[in-house]
């Protein structure tokens, strides 16, 4: 499968920024940092950088993941935040729409994931070599063949949403590495950070930042 990077041409859409830190809605199919080969060097930070030339990465989504990121605008708060997320002092929710009807209504998967090297970038589950990865479960609605669910990770795993659901039989639709069938014929993934919540570095005060679902 050709993997063609088409980011969307589409304006920043900031959330807040101050002296210290830049708050953004990234947009699906967006690569959070610039990818291997100039093809794929447009992305999020990039394009922050036209605006806040000083810009310093805390945290990644995936490309086909959209949402709330904080960026870093000194060396001094990409550190605290930084400890923030390695200390999982931070929360995210994430709002998702999986096949099926998952149930029960709210639960926990506690699955190690390691890299599948023949397959990269895929992620699998791997009791041997797989580092510790919880993911916090509670449905929000049930639907016609699939359900919409609020997804808040405990740790924070390459791929670890996308690869926890598919393991519990509902895949992320949409998802073109772990779903299959009907379930990947979606327009993008259904995958978005709702919200974050971080002390803030200079003044150390928990703020919630928030971004509503496009789907």
């Amino acid at each position: 499968m050709t993997d063609l990077y088409a980011p969307p041409d589409v304006p920043l859409s900031l959330i807040h920024h101050d002296a210290q830190i830049v708050v953004v809605d990234k947009p699906a199919g967006l690569l959070s940092v610039p990818g291997k080969g100039e093809d794929k060097a447009d992305c999020l930070i990039e394009r922050l950088r036209g605006v806040f030339p000083e810009i310093l990465l805390v945290h990644r989504l995936d490309r086909d993941t959209s949402g709330v990121m904080v960026f870093a605008l000194t060396k001094a708060a990409q550190g605290a935040l930084g400890q923030q997320f390695e200390k999982r002092q931070t929360k995210k929710i994430y709002v998702a729409r999986v096949a099926g009807r998952l149930e029960p209504r709210e639960g926990r998967v506690d699955l190690p994931l390691c890299v599948d090297w023949p397959n990269r970038p895929k992620q699998h589950v791997d009791p041997e070599n797989g580092r510790p990865a919880q993911t916090d479960w509670r449905v929000v609605k049930y639907l016609p063949k699939e359900t919409r669910v609020r997804l808040m990770p405990v740790t924070g795993r390459s791929h670890q949403l996308r690869v926890h659901m598919a393991e519990t039989g509902h895949p992320i639709l949409g998802d073109a590495l772990y779903a299959e069938g009907a379930a990947r014929d979606f327009p993008r993934l259904m995958l978005h950070a709702e919200s974050l919540r971080v002390r803030h570095p200079d003044t150390g005060k928990s703020l919630t930042y928030s971004a509503p679902c496009p789907f």
